[in-house]
Order: C-alpha cells, then sequence, then structure tokens
C-alpha cells in the first residue's frame, strides 16, 4: 500500500538527535489517519547517522532512506526527498527537532480544510544569540522587500505540501534551489501556522555563519534583479560624487590654492571610491553569470549511492534516478 503522508528530514552528521527525533515522529505517525514512510536523506555524513538509518529501516519498515554519495547541501537533500517520496501529503522538517513534529497533526487539518501549502512561521527563537535573531531578521525582510515574489517572513523549509505542489517542485529544472523561494513562486493556497522555535536537541549547528550567508545570497539572486540596478544606481551615484569632486577641487584651485587638500589625498579618495563601486558591481554580475554557468552545465543535482525502502515503486524509482541523476 502506497503511503498517504511522506515525512522528508535530510540529515548531516546527527547520530546525537536521530533516535529522538524518530522517537517523536514514530508517535505522531502512529496518529495519522493513513499510511506513512518517513523518509530520511544521508546528505554525505561523516558520523554514524547512515548506520543507523539503516538500523531504524530494519526496525521500522515505515522508515525509507537515501543515501548522498557526498554531501550536497541541505537544499539538495531536501530535494532528493521530494524526488522519491510517494505520498499525497508531503512534510518537510530537520532532524535537530526545532521544528516541532508534533505541530504535523494540526497542518494536516489545515490540509483537510482545502490549504495545499502549510509553512511554519517563527514567531520567537528560543536560546538563539542575539546576532544570530537580528541577522535572520533583516535578512527575511530585505528579501520580501526585493523579490518578487511575496516570500513570507521568519520561515524555513519545515511545511506541508500537497502532492500538486511537490509534483510542481519536481517538474522545475533549476540547480540552485531555494525551497521557501519554490515555494512561494509555484502559488497554490498557502497559509501560516505559527510556532516559537525550540533550541537544537543536541550537537553542534549544522547552519554555520558561512552557509547560512551563502543560502541568503542564494535566495536574494534567484528571486530579485534589484542587485543588478543597484549595481546601476551605484554607478550614478558614483558619477555624481565624481563630478561633485572635480567642482570642489576647482574651488580649491582658485580659491584655495595652498589648501593640502588639493593634493593626492583627494585623488587617492576618488580612486578608491570608483574602484569600490567597480568591485562591487563586478561582484554583483558574478553572483548572476555564475548561477548562469551552473544552469548552463546541465550537471545532475545530486548522485546516489544507496536508495533503501522503495522496493514497492522500483521501476519508478529508477525512471527517478535517471532523470535527477
Amino acid at each position: 500500500m502506497l503511503p498517504k503522508y511522506s515525512f522528508i528530514v535530510p540529515i548531516y552528521n546527527e547520530e546525537e538527535t536521530i533516535y529522538e527525533m524518530y522517537r517523536r515522529i514514530s508517535q505522531v505517525m502512529n496518529q495519522m489517519d493513513g499510511p506513512v514512510e518517513l523518509c530520511l536523506i544521508n546528505d554525505g555524513s561523516r558520523d554514524r547517522s547512515l548506520y543507523i538509518m539503516r538500523e531504524l529501516h530494519q526496525k521500522d519498515p515505515r522508515v525509507v532512506y537515501l543515501s548522498l554519495a557526498r554531501n550536497f547541501g541541505h537544499q539538495i537533500a531536501v530535494t532528493a526527498g521530494l524526488n522519491f517520496v510517494r505520498g499525497q501529503v508531503v512534510v518537510i522538517l530537520d532532524a535537530d527537532l526545532q521544528d516541532p513534529p508534533e505541530l504535523i497533526p494540526e497542518m494536516v487539518n489545515l490540509w483537510q480544510q482545502g490549504y495545499q501549502i502549510i509553512y511554519a512561521q517563527r514567531t520567537k527563537r528560543r536560546q538563539e544569540g542575539w546576532f544570530k535573531r537580528f541577522t535572520a531578521y533583516a535578512f527575511y525582510r530585505l528579501l520580501k522587500n526585493l523579490a518578487d515574489v511575496d516570500i513570507p517572513t521568519d520561515t524555513g523549509d519545515f511545511c506541508l505540501l500537497d502532492r500538486q505542489v511537490v509534483d510542481v517542485l519536481n517538474s522545475m529544472p533549476e540547480r540552485n534551489r531555494y525551497i521557501r523561494g519554490l515555494r512561494s513562486w509555484v502559488g497554490f493556497n498557502q497559509t501560516a501556522i505559527r510556532f516559537e522555535r525550540d533550541p537544537r536537541f543536541a550537537g553542534d549547528v549544522k547552519y554555520t555563519f558561512h552557509k547560512s550567508f551563502a543560502l541568503a545570497i542564494n535566495g536574494l539572486v534567484s528571486f530579485s534583479k534589484v542587485p543588478l540596478r543597484l549595481s546601476t544606481y551605484v554607478g550614478l551615484l558614483a558619477a555624481i560624487v565624481a563630478l561633485f569632486m572635480c567642482l570642489l577641487v576647482l574651488y580649491w584651485r582658485i580659491f584655495l590654492p595652498h589648501s593640502p587638500l588639493t593634493g593626492i589625498t583627494i585623488i587617492l579618495i576618488a580612486f578608491f571610491f570608483l574602484g569600490a563601486v567597480q568591485l562591487i558591481s563586478i561582484g554583483i554580475l558574478g553572483e548572476y553569470i555564475g548561477r548562469i554557468y551552473e544552469e548552463v552545465k546541465q550537471r545532475p543535482l545530486y548522485t546516489l549511492s544507496e536508495v533503501t525502502g522503495f522496493e514497492q515503486q522500483k521501476s519508478g524509482v529508477r525512471s527517478r534516478e535517471s532523470e535527477v541523476n
């Protein structure tokens, strides 16, 4: 029997959290009104995560898993899960238990009312530092104002998706995936469920500042052309400043010929200012050109080293592997 519900959990070095994550999710699975599969995606873990996933599959056949051949990143791991799960209702959540599985029945109730996308919106971040809270707050509001689509603030990948939405997401061929942006772009009937985000259950934070910053840049570049226009605006501003400085230097030459500001200092300021503008503009162009280059190469999103638990649709799994690999 094919599952009615599919839960997707990407995993990267989460050996300290998997057992507790499974315990809490299995309690939710037992409450559902139809067959459930728990799809774990090993994103190139270097600890015992894959071994534990195999153990859970032997213990509970509802647990299925994919093992990527290397670490491809959180967004690609989620995409792999979307490619393989078979449920009519798909829930994405993280393994660190900051996304409480106990919210899933409430999400399902909203789905039964006709909503096709239910995203979890954070109202509070418990035990997170002020810098993390501030940067997250600023980024989500910046993205909302700059993006071409309405991306809700303070939302992560924790969400429920109808099968129709999943099929549309799977049909989108782009390589640089920003799931929460794509989720907004596709449209459909969406609503939010609000919650207070719990602290990580155990282990180290996997989304470091570097990874979070890279994800933020990817979101901005993928869903907004404003940075390209910004380089134009900065260039115009630089031209105006340069003209003003020329007039200022001319004034000093005529009325203040002995002023030290008429020498090398003002020239160096203008030189460094214009150089900074050029480098910023080239950097912005590079971000967009780099994404074009990734799309043109047409490499697979990921490669798989192990697929277990999908034997009921073995032929379907093979066809999907050929599509994504």
